[in-house]
């Protein structure tokens, strides 16, 4: 009785997919201090310590100007954190990172104070992909962290295809493109080529700093630094690399899947 052992052994182990996002969202790991938070009038005179300390610039500190942070720049190393002496950036722990609009990601200024986080497509793509999205993966010069972190989500504990989400060999059978990597000059043509051949409509994910402003290689002239240098880009994900959760969140709510929250205090 071959099936009926493996219907048998299937019962006792139960559902081994996690509840989110019907239910509470598994813990990020210590190491991983999830998005920042920025408090610009905690800056006090303005030392500069932590614009001094970040390798991608990604924090700007211009006098008589409130101190911002570019989280799309930002590979999250901490190093800010721990040379900020009045705490005015501060780790949340928050997986909830994604946006729809690169200026979202730009924390401090007036008015950005709190991540905007992503909204959802127009009610008319949604119709179209939110039940079934298909996505090309394209790696332009990556170091296969990000790409390492997208394949995680196709294991047993988060079942991407449960939510109708998959990743297809073919651009012609994908509804839109998830790039990672900063867009090497090598990678241009290829990128370029296949966005061209994703048919109408189509939508693009950028997944961690290379493929939102080009990270670590910001400067380097042999990378475009970043996706949007070459196709428009609907979702960006920040992070050094992203956590699969923090993915997981930006590609649910683009398709409307989880509701508009504001970031955890």
């Amino acid at each position: 009785m071959p099936a009926f052992n493996i219907l048998t052994h299937r019962l006792k182990r139960g559902c081994e997919t996690m509840d989110y996002p019907d239910g509470r969202a598994p813990a990020l790991p210590d190491r991983h201090g999830g998005a920042l938070r920025v408090d610009a009038a905690r800056c006090g005179d303005g030392c500069g310590e932590c614009a001094a300390v970040c390798p991608t610039e990604a924090i700007s500190h211009e006098p008589g100007r409130p101190m911002t942070l570019d989280l799309g720049r930002c590979i999250f190393c901490a190093a800010c954190v721990t040379a900020c002496a009045p705490a005015a950036i501060t780790p949340t722990n928050d997986y909830r990172m994604a946006a729809r609009r690169r200026e979202d990601l730009v924390l401090g200024a007036p008015g950005g104070e709190e991540l905007r986080l992503a909204a959802a497509l127009d009610e008319k793509l949604r119709r179209m992909f939110g039940r079934s999205l298909r996505l090309r993966q394209v790696s332009a010069g990556g170091c296969n962290a990000c790409e390492a972190d997208v394949n995680v989500l196709n294991t047993i504990g988060w079942d991407l295809s449960r939510f109708g989400i998959q990743f297809v060999a073919s651009p012609r059978h994908a509804d839109g493109l998830l790039i990672t990597g900063p867009v090497s000059r090598g990678m241009e043509l290829a990128l370029r080529k296949t966005w061209e051949a994703v048919p109408e409509p189509k939508i693009v994910i950028a997944v961690g700093a290379c493929a939102i402003s080009g990270g670590p290689f910001i400067g380097n002239p042999e990378h475009l630094h970043g996706a949007e240098t070459v196709v428009p880009v609907d979702l960006y994900i920040p992070g050094c690399p992203p956590h699969p959760l923090t993915i997981l969140d930006g590609m649910l709510r683009l398709l409307g899947r989880v509701e508009e929250r504001k970031t955890a205090s």
